[in-house]
């Protein structure tokens, strides 16, 4: 059974008296250790894509499996918890909370679910994506791409299912990107799961498996 299948997945939004498909009948599935590439022109759909992918959004029509559990039949707090638990959720800004240290920014989903904290995890963790001697740096107090290791290292802190990654070398200079695609290439070679949305075709292409999105459809699956 795939670790992930995506079903005639739609996503129509009103405006006006138009009718918008951003998502529209999307079929695809993913397979435990994959690493796939979401292209597309913008407004194309890969973030609303994602986003329901990672249960952050609500699709109008089909279902997303993971696990074989339809991830959108959940309560909020079933899907919350989901969230937390099975999926790791990179952002192109970063999203730390700027009062906090980098090591507790990579604590929060552990600390939202109100279990025992993974502290022995945290260091080992943190010295593999660089920013060992980072974690009691602020936010502010970091470059882009350490903050872009401390939010990984939050989204794997729960040790997910998937890891799913919107542009997460945006908002980087070229050798802050290059180096965050190498550790993305490197934690898939170590066996994560990760679907990447990006600009960059170069990054894209460096995936062993590229879909590639216009006005909502797959044109492409390669």
């Amino acid at each position: 059974m795939p670790l992930l299948e995506v079903k005639d997945l739609c996503r129509a939004f009103r405006q006006g008296d138009t009718e918008i498909h951003a998502v529209d009948h999307v079929c695809f599935s993913v397979e435990q250790g994959d690493m796939l590439a979401i292209v597309g022109q913008s407004g194309s759909g890969k973030t609303t894509l994602l986003n329901l992918l990672g249960c952050v959004d609500k699709p109008s029509a089909g279902k997303v499996l993971l696990d074989g559990q339809d991830i959108h039949s959940l309560s909020d707090k079933e899907s919350a918890k989901l969230r937390r638990q099975k999926i790791g959720y990179i952002y192109q800004d970063f999203k730390l909370l700027p009062i906090l240290t980098a090591k507790e920014n990579i604590l929060v989903p552990a600390m939202l679910d109100g279990g025992k904290l993974p502290m022995p995890q945290v260091r080992p963790l943190a010295d593999r994506l660089g920013i060992g001697n980072r974690l009691n740096h602020l936010p502010s107090q970091l470059s882009g791409g350490q903050r872009q290791r401390v939010a990984i290292a939050r989204a794997l802190i729960n040790q997910p299912s998937i890891l799913l990654a919107d542009e997460p070398t945006g908002n980087l200079d070229k050798a802050s990107a290059q180096e965050i695609m190498e550790l993305l290439l490197d934690l898939n070679r170590a066996g994560h799961t990760i679907i990447l949305v990006t600009h960059n075709e170069g990054f894209a292409d460096l995936c062993p498996r590229k879909i590639t999105i216009s006005d909502g459809r797959i044109t492409s699956d390669q």
